[in-house]
């Protein structure tokens, strides 16, 4: 009997965990599916924002990036580390990135939240193609997050996290 109560329990607890873990992440799954931007008109200023800084990156456009970068940037990649001198990631960009490599938005993938005094939080997920490479050769989304500052109207990424 007291086996037969143990085994009944661990199976109770056993159905409850993964019911739970199921539950949350189709929970989820409809939070994402379902994003509506609280602010639509701040929503579609970032998205404008981020299609101008990639419009300048897939075109080696490094006035624009220069302005569009805060002084104090944080740049995480989770391959290449943290950087935090605007100069060695405009560096950086100029040697590994300009005429070498695009970058594309995954359509419907991003999501702008606004952040109280300071400006707004941005996430998504984007592709990154190779210029040097075959062509044929598919790219998998990877996930950013950028925040972003407002001072006197200027938008400036401030901190940026890129996961590949």
């Amino acid at each position: 009997m007291k086996k037969s109560f143990i085994l009944s329990f661990i199976f109770s607890v056993s159905s409850l965990l993964i019911i739970s873990c199921s539950s949350s992440k189709k929970n989820a799954k409809e939070t994402t599916d379902n994003y509506i931007p609280e602010s639509k008109e701040l929503y579609d200023t970032i998205v404008y924002m981020d299609s101008i800084f990639f419009e300048a990156y897939n075109n080696c456009r490094m006035d624009v990036m220069t302005a569009m970068f805060a002084e104090d940037i944080e740049f995480y990649h989770d391959k290449g580390g943290l950087s935090t001198s605007k100069t060695d990631i405009l560096n950086a960009i100029r040697q590994n990135i300009c005429n070498k490599v695009t970058r594309e938005i995954v359509k419907g993938s991003i999501e702008v939240y606004s952040i109280k005094g300071y400006g707004a939080v941005q996430m998504g997920q984007h592709r990154f193609y190779n210029k040097l490479e075959d062509p044929t050769v598919p790219s998998r989304p990877g996930k950013f997050v950028t925040t972003w500052q407002n001072k006197n109207g200027q938008w400036q990424m401030s901190r940026i996290i890129s996961l590949h």
